[in-house]
């Protein structure tokens, strides 16, 4: 009785250990060459899940990032170059899967008009500054 009580601990130890079985399957895939296999894992590294929150093809399991991981293999081994099958992404997804997305009108629009408002912010607090130590002295 007592050596039951103190082999249940070690025993929970013993499976958090990793003695513990696959909870889901693998992919695997074959390709003709190593070059192919690194652009691949390159490209699926570079794409993100459409369905998760910043997630990548590689790190997510779910179901849309399979069918996606499955058709970047695919067209890589096919021979398409990492830009024909990111166009390809981006023509079926939107640039939401590209992690740097490419530089548009819109793109600059996001990201211009929070450093022009932060700029102009700047320029007033310094003007109303200025004015202020002048209606002092």
């Amino acid at each position: 009785m007592v050596l039951l009580a103190l082999s249940l601990p070690f025993g929970s130890l013993v499976h958090a250990a990793g003695y513990q079985s696959i909870s889901h399957p693998v992919d695997l895939f074959e390709f003709d060459s190593v070059a192919q296999q690194k652009q691949a894992i390159h490209l699926a590294k570079t794409l993100r899940c459409p369905m998760c929150q910043n997630q990548n093809l590689i790190e997510s399991n779910s179901a849309v990032a399979k069918d996606i991981r499955l058709r970047v293999f695919e067209l890589v081994k096919a021979g398409k170059s990492d830009r024909e099958v990111k166009e390809y992404m981006v023509a079926r997804y939107g640039e939401h899967v590209l992690y740097q997305p490419s530089f548009s009108m819109k793109n600059a629009l996001l990201w211009g008009i929070p450093i022009v408002l932060g700029l102009f912010m700047i320029g007033f607090s310094v003007g109303h500054i200025k004015r202020s130590i002048r209606g002092i002295h």
